[in-house]
């Protein structure tokens, strides 16, 4: 007898934690889906500056490479995040070289100057320190 009812209660606790990830991943408060259930989102990985995408918890790291310098792009929902106080730093890893930059904040932006080597295959890693949040590793190929 107690067998039997082990054995309904461990299928009740399954039945339920399986449940329990359907729930979370329909859990979209503040979100604007429109009129449509499971709409796009503003944190998907499209490029709005012309870089590369990566999303890191929600956020939305855009990283673009110009021949004068680098530029990552930080932004929550479509909306810029505020980098007062925050610090970047990209790791450009290609075939045969490393660099390592170091990005300032520049209004809604991080911006290094220089010539930095970043051709089709190239992958960056980018690590950004917002004040009082911990460290968010983005990771970039360059196609």
């Amino acid at each position: 007898m107690k067998h039997k009812q082990l054995k309904s209660l461990t299928a009740v606790a399954l039945l339920a934690c399986m449940a329990v990830p359907s729930f979370a991943a329909d859990d979209h408060k503040d979100h604007d889906h429109g009129d449509k259930k499971g709409a796009a989102h503003a944190h998907e990985d499209k490029a709005r500056f012309g870089g590369v995408v990566a999303v890191v918890k929600d956020v939305n790291y855009e990283l673009v490479a110009k021949p004068d310098g680098l530029t990552l792009y930080v932004t929550d929902h479509g909306k810029a995040v505020d980098l007062k106080g925050a610090t970047a730093k990209v790791l450009l890893l290609s075939a045969s070289d490393k660099s390592e930059a170091t990005l300032a904040p520049a209004g809604d932006k991080f911006e290094a100057k220089g010539t930095f080597k970043v051709a089709t295959g190239t992958k960056a890693v980018a690590t950004v320190t917002l004040p009082n949040k911990p460290a968010a590793t983005a990771k970039f190929t360059f196609k």
